[in-house]
């Protein structure tokens, strides 16, 4: 039986999300500003996703395995401990990138991130343009 996909446009307000589930005062500040890096950068407007992910754009998607669905092109969630920001995709090489974007773990398909200030944001802007990039080329959106 398929499984049903957990992340799923939302017509919550994301201004609404911020001030009722972002705690922190800096991490309020920095969502804020992510959300108009974001809007600028994809030419997109932020969207919740499921509970607790703001997304720019979408796209479709649907594996060899045929589990198919929506996600966003670029995406991130304040969680209580970090920032988790969906702008990779596994199967493109970022190259040097990565290694300039500044203090951050990495996940499978996520950046996680303390600070805003922790990132090098021009290297962010051009990791999420070479991400909306790929994705328009790989699935057409």
């Amino acid at each position: 039986m398929p499984t049903k996909n957990k992340t799923i446009y939302t017509k919550v307000s994301v201004t609404d999300f911020i001030n009722t589930y972002v705690a922190r005062d800096q991490q309020k500040q920095d969502s804020l500003r992510l959300i108009e890096l974001l809007r600028e950068w994809s030419g997109f407007e932020p969207k919740m996703w499921g509970p607790t992910i703001i997304g720019f754009g979408n796209y479709h998607y649907k594996y060899a395995s045929g589990h198919e669905g929506d996600a966003p092109i670029l995406g991130f969630s304040p969680r209580k401990a970090e920032f988790s920001l969906y702008v990779v995709s596994p199967e493109f090489d970022y190259g040097n990138l990565l290694q300039e974007l500044g203090k951050f773990t990495m996940g499978k398909v996520c950046i996680y991130f303390k600070k805003l200030e922790d990132l090098n944001l021009n290297t962010l802007e051009n990791l999420c343009r070479k991400s909306i990039q790929f994705t328009k080329e790989k699935y057409g959106s």
